[in-house]
C-alpha cells in the first residue's frame, strides 16, 4: 500500500500500483532519481515489469533523461 503522505508531484507516469509501490518501497520519490539507475537494477524491484519500464523510459525521455548505462 502506498503511503498517504506520498508527494503528489513525483513526475511518475501512470504505471500501476505494484510498480509505484516498488519504487516507493525502494525510496524513489521522483522520476528524475531513476536516471541514475540501470534498467537491470529497477527490474529487480518486486512489482516492476516490462510494461512499467517501457512507460518509465518514455517519461524520462520526455524530460531529456534516460536510465544509466
Amino acid at each position: 500500500m502506498l503511503p498517504k503522505n506520498r508527494p503528489t508531484d513525483t513526475g511518475f507516469p501512470s504505471i500501476g500500483r505494484p510498480a509505484l509501490g516498488a519504487l516507493d518501497h525502494a525510496g524513489y520519490t521522483q522520476l528524475e532519481q531513476l536516471a541514475s539507475l540501470k534498467v537491470s537494477d529497477i527490474l529487480k524491484l518486486h512489482g516492476m515489469g516490462p510494461k512499467a519500464m517501457s512507460i518509465l523510459k518514455e517519461a524520462l525521455a520526455e524530460k531529456g533523461l534516460s536510465f544509466a548505462e
